[in-house]
This record gives structure tokens, C-alpha cells and sequence, in this order.
């Protein structure tokens, strides 16, 4: 069935795939460590360091992951993501004794590179695939892939929870490998070997955005994605479980509904934000909505602080503001595909998914060790503080008057 496909639309149905089963493998991941390493014992800052080398070579990935794309194109890219993701993987399923704090990050730092470059070179592959002249097939495009990552990340984690609690840590992680593995098989076969491949050799000094627009936008997001992971990562899972008594399967259950309402949100996102009405969005929306969201991280914020039902305005507070955020992150990844230039659209893609790392590094970090200084409510107040620099710096970006759409 697949070969009667328009040729565009098969290698996006197999990227997305791509994309897909590895993101359930890297949703689940993240929640087999977070509760088997708080089960042994390991500190909220000790956690949080075990993830500090995935987040830090995300950053270094998206920066030189772009470049790589661009030169020897997104399909490779994309399966060395999947390769070494399985490394990761097989590190992880070897003995108990094995895993100690430096094999764990050094595990880790191999599953933050394979994300980074995934991910980078599903969004960037959309853009390659999508004429220039049909802006609104592109933001729905970027909406339902990103809607669906997300998605599938939350099933991600309630997979982790539940295999925790039926297999253990190891067999968890050996089982995620093997059908990794197939995949693999499978997109060595099928993606195009040109797709993305830049026309002109890009130079490594090209790895830094020339574009005011994209670095503007790099920044925003960066904040944007430090103000959730500054609670959500290892603050809330771990609240939830000492604070109110919650099991491994209740947490990675109600984590993983999140992240699946946030992506169907995602997936939305164009009918929200007006693409019916036959507009695009442009810097104007990114300030409304992300005041939005600053607004609802301050009413949680102020709720928890004051123990106003704290367990009650958690879980309602929580969809709230995954609901906005979700918004925010596809506007988000619709300005940046919009923005990069046709030719190597993987060196803008990559430094603007650098700044996310980044954010998402800085908000890892400060999770433990804010979440273990001063508690949960200080977590959320520091997620006001990003939210308001994401908004200031939101109003740099190009707004213009609208833009009609071209129908897909």
C-alpha cells in the first residue's frame, strides 16, 4: 500500500515511524531510571545527575547534528539516532552491579545524543518534503508530528512505570532494544539516502544561526523548556510519590495521560491558534501565549506555596498548563521550520533544538537541586521567572501583519 504513496508522503510516514518508536523507548526510559534509582535509594540531586550528560550532549548534537545533516543528509542522521540508541539501551540491560553513577550518565550521554539527532532530523526532513509556498500544510505537518511524538512519549512513560513493576529495570531494557533493533533494520532500507542533503557543502563555522529571527526565537525556547523541566522532570514524580503516597504505576500512569493530552493538544494546535481562519502564526502569537502560560505557573505556584489542596491543584494545574504549553511548543516548532532557510534547513533547525537541550539541561539540573534545597513550590516559582524571560524576549520576534495561507 505504501508504494502507491505519493513519494512525499511515504518517506513522511516513515520518518514519523521513525520517530515514533523511539520516542516511546526515550519516554520510557526516562521514567525507569527516575523510579528504579529513587527505589535504590539516590537522592533528588543524584537523579538529576544522571541525566545531566543526556542533556548535555543534546546541546552539543543539535549544534554539530545540524551541520552533519546537512552534509551527508537527514537519513543517515536519523539512523545513527536509532543505532546509537539501542548502545544506550544494551549498556543499561547488563547487570545490576553495572550500573553505577558514572555507566549510568555515560549511558545516558549515548541516549541524549541519539534523541537530539532523531529529532532533528524528523523536523527537519518536514521542511524538505513541503513546498515553500504552502505554509499552512507545513504547520500542520510540524503540529501532528510533534502532537504525535508527544503523545507517544506519554505512553512512553507509563510503559516504563508498568515494566518496572511486571519486568524489572534490566529485562525492561533489553526488550526496548530488541524492537528498536527492528526498526533499525527497517529504515536502512527505506529512507531516501538525499533527503536533506544540502546543495552547497555547508562550512563548520555555518553551525551558529546568521538569522535574528531564528536566535531570538533559539532563546525563547530555551527558556520556555527550562520553565517545565524545572518541576516536571525529577521534582513532580518524586513529590508525588513521597509527598502523597503515590505508586510507581500511578505516577507513570499519570504522567504518561499528560504527555498523551499534550500531544493531542499539539496536534490541534493550527485550529487553535487561528490556521482555520487563514492566518498563520507569527511573534505576536508566541508573546499571548506565553503570558498565558506564565499566568497559570503563577496561580499554581501561589496555590502550592500556600497549601491551598495542594494534590487537588497539582493534577488540575497540570493539564491546565500542559495544555498551554502545548500551544507554546507547536506555535514553536512551526516559527522555526517557517524561519530556516530551504537549503541545509537542518543548521537552523539544529541550533534552535540546541537552545531547547539547553533549556532543557538548565531545568534538569535546577529540578534536583531546587526540588531538594527549598521544595516543590520554589520549582514553580523559578518556572514563573523563565516564563516571564520567554515572554519579554518573545517580543523581538517578527510579526508583521498576517499572512494568508496557501491551502495544502
Amino acid at each position: 500500500m505504501l508504494s502507491h504513496l505519493n513519494p512525499n508522503v511515504r518517506q513522511y510516514m516513515l520518518v514519523t515511524f521513525n520517530y515514533w518508536n523511539f520516542t516511546i523507548t526515550d519516554g520510557a526510559l526516562r521514567m525507569l531510571i527516575v523510579l528504579y534509582f529513587y527505589e535504590l535509594g539516590y537522592s533528588t540531586l543524584d537523579i538529576a545527575s544522571l541525566f545531566l550528560f543526556y542533556e548535555f550532549f543534546g546541546v552539543v548534537t543539535n549544534l554539530i547534528g545540524g551541520w552533519v545533516g546537512a552534509r551527508l543528509g537527514l537519513n543517515r542522521t536519523m539512523n545513527i539516532g536509532l543505532g546509537i540508541q539501542i548502545i544506550a539501551l544494551a549498556m543499561l540491560a547488563g547487570p545490576a552491579s553495572w550500573l553505577s553513577i558514572p555507566w549510568v550518565m555515560a549511558a545516558q550521554a549515548l541516549s541524549g545524543i541519539a534523541k537530539d539527532l532523531n529529532k532533528m532530523s524528523a523536523k527537519s526532513s518536514i521542511k524538505t518534503l513541503v513546498p515553500d509556498n504552502a505554509q499552512g500544510a507545513l504547520y500542520k505537518w510540524i503540529a501532528v508530528l510533534t502532537g504525535s511524538k508527544n503523545a507517544l512519549k506519554g505512553v512512553g512513560f507509563f510503559l516504563g512505570g508498568a515494566l518496572l513493576s511486571v519486568m524489572g529495570f534490566q529485562y525492561a531494557v533489553a526488550t526496548m532494544a530488541g524492537v528498536l533493533l527492528c526498526v533499525f533494520v527497517g529504515s536502512l532500507v527505506s529512507l531516501k539516502s538525499d533527503l536533506g542533503k544540502a546543495k552547497n557543502k555547508p562550512k563548520f563555522s555555518d553551525i551558529f544561526s546568521k538569522s535574528r529571527s531564528v536566535n531570538i526565537l533559539s532563546a525563547a525556547r530555551m527558556f520556555l523548556f527550562g520553565a517545565r523541566d524545572v518541576w516536571f522532570v525529577i521534582a513532580l514524580p518524586i513529590y508525588l510519590g513521597s509527598v502523597f503516597g503515590w505508586d510507581h504505576s500511578a505516577v507513570g500512569g499519570f504522567l504518561a495521560l499528560w504527555i498523551i493530552g499534550y500531544g493531542i493538544i499539539q496536534g490541534m494546535a493550527p485550529k487553535i491558534t487561528g490556521r482555520q481562519s487563514g492566518h498563520v502564526p507569527d511573534g505576536k502569537s508566541a508573546i499571548g501565549w506565553a503570558l498565558l502560560l506564565a499566568v497559570v505557573t503563577g496561580v499554581i505556584a501561589y496555590s502550592v506555596q500556600q497549601q491551598w489542596h495542594p494534590e487537588r491543584v497539582i493534577v488540575v494545574g497540570l493539564m491546565i498548563f500542559g495544555a498551554v504549553f502545548a500551544v507554546n511548543s507547536s506555535l514553536h516548532s512551526y516559527l522555526i521550520v517557517s524561519y530556516a532557510k530551504g537549503d541545509g534547513v537542518s543548521l537552523d533547525v539544529g541550533f534552535y533544538y540546541m537552545a531547547n537541550a539547553m533549556g532543557r539541561l538548565i531545568g534538569t539540573v535546577l529540578s534536583g537541586w531546587v526540588f531538594q534545597a527549598w521544595g516543590f513550590a520554589a520549582c514553580l516559582w523559578v518556572a514563573l521567572g523563565f516564563l516571564t524571560l520567554t515572554t519579554i524576549i518573545s517580543a523581538w520576534l517578527p510579526t508583521g501583519a498576517d499572512t494568508k495561507l496557501t491551502q495544502p
